[in-house]
């Protein structure tokens, strides 16, 4: 049966790389995108009488934070790399305010209205904020920038690429809140003056400091070194790959936030040498693996539905997920965007266009790990059950509504000064 199982996830492997490769070409033009029919497929395998195992979260909690780590930190490295733009304060002021402001508002607001309204527990009405809240690096590809110095970088793909890599910087603290207020079973003023100090202030400063060291190293070994030992075409992408594993791992080491590290890291190499092919074989090198990671992770995602994941859902969870992806992201979104240049369509589009995904699969995962909280199986259900919204909502709206503001903008600006 083993034998058995292992050829047959072979064959499954193949043909999901197969129809990766395909389906994001063949479905440009259509409101459809491709996670979609890899969720579907991955519904309809475990419907089949197929020897296939349990893909429950709960059963394998080390494997599936494992897998969606490792998916997570590849995305960032190709949503930092492929980004134009040098950061500066003015020229990131939407994402910078996409993350610190509209996103802890819907943290707060979520959160407010899980304890309140759904009964959900403190410490498991954060963490569901907390994980819920940050778009997606992952399966956000069709409302993002282009491939390196492609040229489709106008401020809405900008806005919502740049804050889908940074949105560590305030998604993390939340989850750990959670895991202190499950650990010590009640909220005190230290507690919230320890988390602003450490979770925050420190783990936040490292994270960026982190990525910006290891980008600055890896930047010199690239393009630094003397052209005698300069790294062939053929091995720019495993370089890629040393970048998200370094830059994530040594900042783990030292207790900063990895995610974080991975994408200032990717955003330091490609401030050097900007126009350079190597970072078009980084990225595509990256994107590749990313591809590969997303097609496993999507036909187990849609297992776990076709297994009874969303069992545990109640009517209130499934109105608190259905809230999250069509009033609370997007009315705090637009609320929140004043003054930042953003107006009319494209404020509507990148207040609503919150992607929830792999991120906060990982974010459950890892939380449930540290600490026990109150029914695990309620929270998987209220997060698969919003994550499923959101794949097939986003996924069929992203490409008319991209497609709407291209014609508006007579096509996509090209950024000329990436100091912009």
């Amino acid at each position: 049966m083993l034998s058995y199982n292992y050829d047959l996830w072979l064959v499954i492997l193949a043909v999901a790389i197969l129809a990766v490769a395909w389906l994001p070409s063949l479905l440009k033009d259509y409101p459809l995108s491709y996670p979609i029919l890899f969720v579907v497929a991955g519904w309809l395998l475990y419907k089949l009488p197929l020897p296939l195992p349990d893909p429950s979260p709960m059963l394998h909690p080390e494997l599936t934070t494992r897998l969606t780590e490792l998916c997570v930190i590849v995305a960032l490295t190709g949503t930092g790399l492929k980004i134009d733009r040098r950061f500066s304060w003015r020229g990131w002021r939407l994402p910078i305010r996409l993350v610190w402001l509209t996103m802890v508002v819907t943290i707060i607001v979520f959160a407010w209205i899980a304890a309140d309204w759904a009964g959900w527990p403190l410490a498991s009405a954060i963490l569901l904020a907390g994980g819920l809240a940050p778009t997606d690096p992952v399966l956000a590809g069709d409302i993002q920038v282009g491939d390196p110095n492609e040229g489709k970088e106008d401020s809405v793909r900008f806005a919502l690429t740049a804050e889908a890599g940074l949105n560590d910087g305030m998604a993390f603290p939340f989850v750990f809140l959670a895991i202190a207020i499950a650990k010590a079973g009640s909220l005190s003023s230290a507690m919230i003056t320890e988390w602003a100090l450490y979770d925050i202030g420190l783990r936040v400063g490292v994270g960026v400091l982190g990525g910006w060291l290891s980008g600055r190293l890896l930047s010199y070994l690239i393009f630094g070194l003397p052209q005698r030992i300069s790294i062939k075409t053929t091995a720019y992408g495993f370089v890629a790959l040393a970048v998200t594993l370094i830059s994530y791992g040594l900042t783990e080491l030292v207790h900063g936030y990895g995610f974080l590290a991975v994408f200032v890291a990717a955003i330091t190499i490609r401030s050097h040498e900007r126009t350079h092919e190597y970072h078009t074989y980084m990225h595509a090198f990256s994107d590749q693996i990313e591809r590969l990671l997303i097609a496993v992770l999507l036909l187990l995602f849609g297992g776990t539905i076709a297994e009874g994941l969303l069992d545990s859902l109640t009517w209130r969870d499934a109105l608190l997920g259905a809230g999250l992806v069509l009033i609370i992201r997007p009315l705090g979104g637009w609320l929140t965007l004043g003054n930042t240049g953003a107006t009319g369509l494209k404020r509507w589009i990148i207040a609503s266009f919150g992607i929830r995904g792999i991120g906060s699969l990982f974010y459950i995962a890892f939380a449930l790990q540290q600490v026990s909280f109150d029914q695990p199986e309620r929270i998987w259900a209220l997060t698969g059950w919003t994550i499923l919204l959101s794949v097939f909502l986003h996924g069929i709206l992203s490409t008319p509504a991209m497609n709407r503001l291209d014609r508006r903008n007579a096509g996509p600006v090209v950024v000329t000064d990436p100091a912009e």
